[in-house]
């Protein structure tokens, strides 16, 4: 089917399209945050899923005080999220159409941003920046942070084949002639993941795409919910086939519109990130858990070629590697860290014919790439033993990894970056100097909580630590640290200015050290009363 032209009939406003399903509580917020955006939103769509609680009644409320609320009711539920987005893709008559969960809000200036940088380009989608936003905590993740850093337009997605990696519909904005023209939809009924599905029709119909480089969608993430997204019910193997059959829909569909080149980037990216997703916390899981796991990846990569399997950056295809030569799980501790961003390759380092590999029992399984990696690139491993108090402490341990260390300069010493949670750029910066040591050095310096404390502002703070090496070589390797199982423990320091802090290191689901700090008396309290909630709401969830 030939590509529509722009076309300037009807309204050029936004349709933003809600949809909800028993979300009475949370639905006004979201469709008051689309009409905020002002002039820009011609008309909201909301759809109610034939919900069963008072949801149908708030969006009525809505509507007879906002003309622009338009109520799509559905007779009967549909089981997922792709059906009533369908409707009102159908129900929609602005110029472009924009997603909204019931649950998440879009920021200020989010529609005009796009709609303006649309219009500038002729793009057909033109897509931005998102946060998965932790509640009650309020503290902000980026979603695929590197994708949206700076304004760009690519003609179509065969220029920027990384744009695979972001397979959200919320964050788009698309051209509602373009749509419909190719009739794009999303899966009907009870499909899980369904916005893969959509997102790989929608850049299979070779669409200009417009980048944005602002937030534009806000993501909330209810952990204590009653009923939690599916991007966060990974615990269930069901999750781990929903998102497989999503995949090779997506695959199916590049294919089916000759985009071979889509295609291969598609099963590319299945490695560099839904592999990796899901190996971080594999250790975790039950037993029964990582055998099916297990058998359906190995079952799925098994159909890649070697070409889309070469593609895959080492280290992500050195475990996909795994998984295809091993028929039970193992070495799933290294592996998580593997999967960890950015990689760790930890202990032991084993060689095969004078070159690295997995394992001396796995032979089979070459470290490729590894000898020809730039130095900045490096899996090091930097191991690292957090110690609260007074005097708080940071002890590292850094691992040499086949000799590429020494050969691009001894590392001299590590510059720890504490960076906020919600950003990518650290705001405190302390120096260890680094000592020879057995299989590599070790350093350690004092941790400045006040001057911490300080840079994060009020309330909890959660900073994750980065690793710098530097040598004699400049564009040393950079990491996160490895947290040590010695020291995670939550301790209460004087500071001056605060009265008291609250410390608390914890070990992330992929390895890494993460300090939880809170200022004062009255943070330290709450952070305490969040765990009791936290244990009260698990101990009635037992009872039931």
């Amino acid at each position: 089917m030939t590509q529509s032209p722009p076309t300037s009939d009807g309204p050029r406003g936004v349709s933003v399209v809600v949809i909800a399903y028993n979300d009475a509580e949370l639905v006004a917020e979201a469709v008051r945050s689309a009409l905020a955006q002002g002039p820009d939103v011609f008309e909201v769509v909301a759809v109610d899923d034939c919900s069963h609680d008072a949801t149908p009644a708030v969006l009525e409320r809505l509507a007879a005080v906002e003309p622009r609320v338009k109520v799509v009711r559905r007779t009967e539920n549909s089981g997922g999220c792709g059906t009533p987005r369908n409707d009102g893709i159908a129900a929609a008559t602005g110029r472009y159409v924009m997603f909204l969960d019931s649950d998440d809000v879009l920021p200020p200036g989010a529609v005009p941003a796009l709609v303006g940088a649309a219009e500038e380009s002729g793009a057909e989608v033109a897509v931005g920046r998102v946060v998965r936003r932790e509640l009650p905590e309020r503290q902000d993740v980026r979603w695929q942070p590197g994708l949206y850093r700076e304004a760009a337009v690519h003609e179509s997605p065969e220029a920027a084949p990384e744009l695979l990696h972001d397979t959200l519909c919320v964050n788009k904005l698309y051209r509602r002639d373009f749509l419909t023209g190719h009739q794009l939809t999303f899966p009907d009924g009870k499909f899980v993941y369904e916005d893969f599905v959509f997102t790989a029709r929608v850049y299979a119909a070779a669409p200009r795409v417009a980048i944005v480089p602002r937030l534009v969608y806000v993501w909330h993430v209810r952990r204590a919910a009653s009923h939690v997204s599916i991007s966060l019910a990974r615990q269930d193997i069901g999750n781990w086939q929903s998102r497989i059959a999503a995949h090779v829909r997506a695959v199916e569909t590049f294919r089916g519109a000759d985009r071979k080149a889509l295609a291969a980037a598609c099963r590319t990216k299945f490695i560099d990130y839904d592999l990796c997703l899901y190996l971080r916390e594999l250790r975790v899981r039950d037993v029964g858990y990582r055998a099916d796991w297990w058998r359906l990846t190995r079952a799925y990569l098994t159909g890649f070629d070697p070409a889309e399997l070469a593609a895959a950056t080492a280290p992500a295809r050195w475990s996909a590697q795994v998984v295809l030569a091993c028929e039970s799980p193992r070495d799933l501790d290294r592996l998580a860290q593997l999967a960890a961003d950015p990689a760790r390759l930890i202990p032991p380092y084993a060689t095969a014919d004078g070159g690295p590999v997995w394992a001396k029992d796995l032979a089979r399984v070459p470290l490729d790439g590894l000898e020809a990696m730039p130095a900045e690139r490096l899996p090091v491993t930097v191991d690292a033993t957090f110690q609260a108090g007074r005097r708080s402490l940071l002890k590292l341990r850094v691992h040499e990894l086949y000799g590429r260390l020494t050969a691009s300069g001894a590392p001299a010493r590590a510059d720890v970056e504490f960076v906020p949670r919600d950003g990518d750029r650290g705001v405190l910066t302390i120096t260890a100097p680094l000592r020879a040591a057995e299989g590599g050095w070790s350093g350690q310096v004092l941790v400045p909580l006040t001057r911490l404390a300080a840079a994060g502002g009020r309330g909890t703070q959660i900073w994750d630590l980065r690793v710098a090496l530097s040598g004699a070589a400049p564009g040393g390797p950079c990491t996160s640290l490895r947290a040590r199982p010695s020291g995670l423990r939550r301790t209460v320091v004087p500071a001056r200015g605060y009265g008291v802090l609250l410390v608390q290191p914890y070990r992330t689901s992929s390895g890494s050290l993460a300090v939880r700090l809170a200022p004062g008396l009255q943070g330290a309290l709450g952070v305490v009363g969040g765990k009791l909630r936290r244990l009260a709401r698990a101990a009635r969830s037992r009872r039931r």
